[in-house]
């Protein structure tokens, strides 16, 4: 990025933390960081445009500073884990990001918002790989239930501590991972599990779509089937084999799809909707 577009950003940064995002002209930027209007829309095409880019460059940095912290680590080691969430915690506080987000949250703005949830599921998917480093690949299942908890504890206990003590990241961070630890412990022993890990592949890693339709559809059914019932071995081997076709194979053999689902048919726990709904996906295929 060129310095000049670097320098507007950055001026636009200030404003917008200064004076919110909705509250900050595209005049007002012109005039702090000294450019003409021609010059920014060289740049960009919109002050959305400009925020986006803006986020891009927060989390490209953040994601390079947290990157260093285990690049000559253990990714099992949970210190270095607190100290990546430490940072991240740091740099949002620094840059007003949550703040940003809540303004976009509550704004018209339906570009911004599909950005911040591209991003939103960026960072669960980064959290729940984090999670399978730390605590084994024998509790993948149950992972992602827990990163998205963890979320939810590490966000309020920062929120309220703070309203009452000086801030102490790391304080609330190593707090919030043990009491994350007990709560992957008992959700693994008793083995329940809420959401299923391959929501992800609904989506790439900075949260576009990027897999065809029919191979959407199929996972939702798989999931709904999951979840309506209490599965036997047998219909989950059959439900990962055709998640495993639609999902890894070049190109799916549907004639095996087919004789999977012909054999859920069979299963008296799978209800019938579920299975003539896969049947009529299958036929697009």
């Amino acid at each position: 990025m060129i310095n000049r577009k670097k320098h507007v950003i950055k001026m636009a940064h200030q404003l917008f933390i200064e004076k919110g995002f909705q509250a900050t002209s595209i005049q007002d930027i012109l005039d702090y960081s000294g450019i003409s209007k021609g010059t920014f829309y060289n740049y960009f095409s919109s002050k959305t445009e400009l925020l986006i880019e803006l986020f891009k460059t927060l989390f490209s940095e953040m994601e390079e500073k947290r990157n260093a912290l285990l690049s000559e680590g253990d990714p099992s080691n949970i210190d270095i884990f607190i100290n990546q969430l430490e940072l991240q915690l740091k740099i949002n506080e620094e840059n007003k990001i949550n703040a940003l987000f809540e303004e976009v949250h509550f704004s018209n703005d339906n570009e911004l918002k599909e950005f911040i949830k591209k991003r939103q599921i960026t960072n669960l998917y980064w959290l729940y790989k984090r999670f399978i480093d730390l605590f084994g690949k024998d509790k993948k299942p149950y992972l992602l239930d827990c990163a998205i908890m963890f979320i939810g504890i590490l966000q309020h206990l920062v929120k309220y501590y703070n309203l009452t003590y000086q801030p102490n990241y790391h304080r609330v961070v190593k707090y919030s991972v043990e009491r994350i630890k007990l709560i992957i412990g008992e959700i693994s022993t008793n083995g329940v599990q809420l959401i299923q890990p391959e929501m992800f592949q609904l989506f790439s890693i900075d949260g576009a779509l990027h897999i065809p339709n029919y191979q959407q559809q199929i996972m939702r059914i798989i999931a709904e089937i999951k979840e309506s019932v209490p599965v036997s071995n047998k219909v989950n081997e059959l439900l990962d084999f055709i998640h495993d076709e639609i999902s890894y194979s070049k190109k799916p053999r549907k004639y095996l799809i087919a004789s999977a689902v012909s054999s859920l048919r069979e299963e008296k726990e799978v209800n019938i909707h579920f299975v003539e709904k896969l049947t009529e996906v299958i036929e697009k295929i």
